[in-house]
């Protein structure tokens, strides 16, 4: 008997354009620039909604064929509002299905269309992996919170001095 394999991948929904103003609420000039990008999806985003909207793209970039393949294996383990963060278990054969249709997510289904981009953080054999990560991104998204500005100088500094590396580990380019 042979066993069936899956894959796990992280989720994060970002949210490039401002939220739409409502009384009461700070204004966005106020809030650092992770927190606004990072927002809590609807409330009408739900594990249900969010499945069915990656079956339709599936669906829609690879016809009945990919819709087909997915289907059977495809499920959303975890979904927070407040993160915007999930974690989708798919057969491993047709993990990258999904990623390309999850690539191609431009807005929060059902209700108002709400823009967004859905980005796969980690693809993993284990749940317990993707956790982890997941665990790890929300700690670090934390501090860059409090933090402020200052974040964002601090990861430009890292980019700077990072060295090139090309395909054969050399880092000589050529």
């Amino acid at each position: 008997m042979v066993r069936i394999k899956h894959r796990y991948l992280l989720l994060n929904i970002l949210y490039p354009t401002p939220p739409p103003q409502q009384k009461g609420k700070a204004d966005e000039k106020d809030l650092p620039w992770t927190v606004t990008f990072r927002r809590p999806s609807p409330d009408r985003l739900n594990p249900q909604l969010l499945a069915r909207m990656i079956r339709d793209g599936v669906a829609e970039l690879f016809g009945e064929y990919g819709a087909g393949m997915v289907a059977g294996s495809l499920q959303v383990k975890y979904l927070s509002s407040a993160t915007s963060t999930a974690i989708v278990r798919v057969s491993r054969a047709h993990d990258r299905l999904v990623w390309a249709a999850l690539s191609f997510v431009t807005h929060v289904p059902g209700g108002r269309p709400e823009r967004c981009v859905v980005q796969v953080v980690r693809v993993s054999g284990t749940i317990k992996k993707v956790e982890e990560e997941a665990v790890r991104l929300a700690r670090r998204g934390i501090v860059r919170a409090q933090k402020g500005p200052e974040a964002l100088e601090d990861d430009m500094d890292q980019i700077d001095r990072m060295e090139v590396i090309d395909s054969d580990g050399s880092g000589d380019e050529g």
